[in-house]
């Protein structure tokens, strides 16, 4: 199946050279260009890609507004964000994952770490760069914005112990090799455990599945380390 995306950047040549990467790979297809926020929202909703490549800083409508539009529209569910920066901070990743983003990528990396960043997302799964670490994912909901509406317990009723013990060990950071190796599980069936939470849950990918295990409080952030 081809990846079909959408790429939003304020820099011509920039885009330019994504989409020579990008089409040069025959699992992947660049179906649109935007230059800012606002293109990239009406171009997705005329092409439903499977993946956002977005820049944050863009003139008028920035890649983070962007984002939480794309992302709390029901009709665009199936199409993920992948944020890809200059300004890789702990805030602006925080921003981009509250918003809904799927993965988070500095722009000083290597081709083949972006395409294999795009096949990762597509696939349902989280994407962090090595400077947005795991202790940031268990960090970012410590201190939520204050627009931040943390989801009732109750939510996760429908999910069995077995989907509460894997969602929780994948809000820590781990891995689904890890997280079978502790479980005594194959990496199979802790895969189809992340999925089920995900349906039940109505969570686009294991991004969002991690946001609403801080914000249901099934797991706690804790303090960072002085």
């Amino acid at each position: 199946m081809t990846i079909r995306v959408l790429l939003a950047d304020d820099q011509a040549l920039l885009r330019a050279t994504f989409r020579i990467l990008i089409d040069s790979c025959a699992d992947m297809d660049v179906v649109a260009e935007a230059s800012d926020g606002a293109e990239a929202v009406e171009l997705t909703r005329a092409h439903h890609p499977d993946i956002v490549l977005m820049d944050i800083r863009m003139p008028g409508t920035d890649g983070l507004t962007a984002t939480a539009t794309l992302c709390a529209d029901p009709d665009l569910s199936a199409t993920r964000v992948l944020i890809l920066t200059t300004f890789e901070t702990e805030d602006y990743v925080a921003q981009a994952l509250r918003a809904g983003a799927s993965g988070f990528l500095g722009k000083d990396v290597t081709a083949d770490t972006l395409l294999a960043g795009l096949r990762t997302v597509a696939s349902g799964e989280a994407l962090l760069s090595p400077v947005a670490t795991r202790s940031l994912i268990t960090r970012f909901l410590l201190a939520p914005a204050p627009d931040t509406h943390l989801a009732p317990p109750e939510r996760l009723a429908d999910l069995t112990v077995r989907e509460r013990e894997v969602m929780a060990l994948a809000a820590e950071g781990r891995s689904n090799t890890e997280i079978a190796e502790d479980l005594t599980l194959s990496p199979l069936t802790v895969r189809t455990h992340i999925h089920r939470a995900m349906t039940k849950l109505n969570a686009r990918d294991r991004a969002q599945l991690v946001v609403i295990a801080y914000q249901t409080g099934l797991v706690r952030a804790a303090p960072p380390t002085v």
